[in-house]
């Protein structure tokens, strides 16, 4: 197995084409940013409505949320390009669906942290007469937003590592690029090849992990703060 893993001419290749490799990461980053920026668009909002919202909305809200959390990731993407043809980029495509199904998730990491906050806090702010729309804007929010991080850190490493499902539209993300690197370059260095990939999404989760942690500590409410 040892002498497999050190087959020197098959890494010489990979480091050779560590350039695409890298190409490929940065179409990765670019596609978890954006898909992450559109969940949190819509799923804050969502989850703001579950809260606060008129019993038809917030049914409403939870019912597509279920749809969304229940449909598998693949399907969700094959629906919006192959079926309802939504952009003839893929990239867009794989954004909205990334996206909606991490604003699903979302939703519920907000919904959480809303109702984390003491009911008294709002009342108290409706006391000195804040609307209640200004008590739940400058009083819930901030503080809601600061108790999701570590929730919103989950999201975002799951959304980094979906990316790879990318791979069935064509996008020329990580995973794309190992495969079509391995599959037209004269090399058998499949695994090697493979390996890479593996390391370079463990260094952009591990990476995020450590600067979402930091932001976690630096934004945590104090303890005794309800």
């Amino acid at each position: 197995m040892a002498a497999i893993l050190l087959q020197t001419a098959d890494w010489l290749f990979v480091v050779d084409n560590m350039g695409l490799l890298l190409g490929g990461t940065a179409v990765t980053v670019a596609l978890t940013v954006a898909s992450i920026l559109l969940g949190f668009a819509i799923g804050f909002p969502a989850g703001a409505i579950e809260v606060y919202g008129s019993d038809r909305a917030r049914r409403l809200v939870e019912q597509v949320g279920v749809v969304l959390r229940g449909t598998p990731l693949l399907v969700i993407i094959m629906i919006l390009y192959f079926g309802l043809s939504v952009s003839s980029s893929a990239f867009v495509t794989a954004t909205i669906a990334l996206g909606l199904r991490s604003a699903a998730y979302q939703s519920q990491i907000f919904r959480g942290a809303l109702q984390s906050v003491d009911d008294g806090q709002l009342e108290a702010a409706r006391a000195v007469a804040m609307s209640r729309f200004e008590a739940i804007r400058h009083v819930v929010v901030p503080q809601a937003l600061r108790r999701s991080v570590p929730g919103f850190q989950n999201e975002f490493t799951i959304v980094l590592k979906d990316t790879s499902i990318a791979i069935v539209i064509g996008i020329g993300e990580l995973l794309t690029t190992g495969q079509n690197l391995y599959e037209g370059g004269q090399s058998t260095a499949a695994l090697e090849i493979f390996l890479a990939v593996s390391l370079v999404y463990f260094v952009l989760t591990f990476a995020t992990n450590r600067s979402l942690d930091r932001l976690s500590d630096y934004y945590a409410v104090p303890e005794g703060t309800t």
